[in-house]
């Protein structure tokens, strides 16, 4: 038997209950402090149980923060700052640096014609910087200045020979007008298969309810003349996605359908990809920058309906996934290829 163990055999037959008999309530206090289990370096405890509460006060109220943010910012304004080691004086010390003029030796000096002489001595910054750029001194100048002088004929630098490169001036552009579509009016249209009409663009109007939405394409289901729909940026969601895609089922003159912009889901999204998988006559397809990312199964969905669906040759959607993307380019590249052939018979 080792020391250590032998040491430990005196205290097998002590009495822990006597023992606590007889400690008095500070002590007994003091061996609970003892014995709470407490992390001080685990961050993700709160503050209160990473240390024991060692406060004897009793508490003046409830917490109040703002006061508290009050009381420690006046308390910090009223802390006297200390004073500078060294006082800032605003004293210049020392000597300006002047670069000393450099000789040039004999052989370095070029003499000129007394023509060019003149001309190079009454010449402006911006003559000086188109002649720089045509001998290709392109360091002593940006690659805008330098560009400039070289592709345009006329001198077009108005601020010298300058290596920091300028902002070009802010071009102001204006708003896009609002969208004149007046929706009633195209709804009835649709409904009575108006011949005249053979585009609905809905782009950017964002008050659309969904119940007129869902009518306008409950409407398209019987129209046949109808050749383009577009729903961009109109806050659409699944509901509206769902009713394109019943409507898709149905329509047999629809050749252009776009609802990019929108909210409309992965679930929205393959709703209309099996639709098209029924529609013969669709020839573009555009349902890109939705709201949130549709997964790698609706972008795997989109490689199958278009290697199925021959019609449809133009596809607006950018993909994220390699595999997905060089399918979608093959088939669209394959049915633009069939529709080539098809125009040629």
């Amino acid at each position: 038997m080792s020391s250590y163990q032998k040491e430990l055999e005196k205290y097998r037959d002590i009495d822990e209950d006597e023992i606590l008999r007889t400690l008095s309530p500070e002590e007994l206090e003091q061996l609970d402090c003892e014995l709470q289990e407490m992390d001080p370096e685990n961050m993700l405890l709160p503050a209160g149980l990473r240390q024991r509460d060692q406060t004897k006060k009793s508490p003046t109220g409830p917490l109040d923060r703002d006061a508290l943010l009050q009381y420690l910012e006046q308390e910090a304004l009223e802390v006297k700052e200390r004073d500078d080691l060294v006082p800032f004086t605003g004293e210049k010390k020392g000597k300006p640096y002047i670069q000393p003029k450099r000789e040039i030796p004999a052989e370095e000096q070029i003499t000129l014609e007394p023509e060019l002489e003149e001309a190079l001595a009454h010449a402006t910054d911006a003559e000086m910087c188109d002649i720089a750029a045509i001998l290709g001194m392109y360091t002593l100048m940006s690659n805008k200045q330098y560009y400039d002088a070289i592709c345009s004929g006329d001198i077009c630098n108005t601020e010298g020979i300058s290596s920091v490169v300028q902002p070009d001036k802010y071009k102001p552009v204006p708003d896009e007008p609002p969208n004149p579509t007046n929706i009633e009016e195209i709804l009835k249209r649709v409904r009575s298969d108006d011949k005249e009409l053979e585009e609905v663009n809905l782009n950017n109007i964002q008050d659309i309810p969904i119940p007129m939405l869902t009518e306008l394409c409950e409407a398209l289901k019987t129209n046949t003349h109808i050749r383009s729909f577009s729903l961009v940026a109109t806050k659409s969601g699944d509901p509206v996605a769902n009713a394109v895609a019943d409507m898709l089922r149905e329509n047999r003159s629809l050749q252009s359908l776009n609802i990019e912009s929108n909210f409309i889901s992965s679930t929205g999204l393959m709703a209309v990809l099996k639709a098209v998988r029924e529609n013969a006559t669709l020839t573009e397809l555009r349902v890109d920058n939705q709201r949130q990312w549709p997964g790698d199964a609706v972008e795997m969905e989109m490689a199958t309906v278009l290697e199925q669906c021959p019609s449809i040759v133009r596809f607006g959607y950018h993909f994220t996934q390699q595999g997905p993307r060089a399918r979608a380019a093959h088939a669209v590249t394959r049915n633009n290829e069939l529709r080539r052939q098809q125009k040629k018979r």
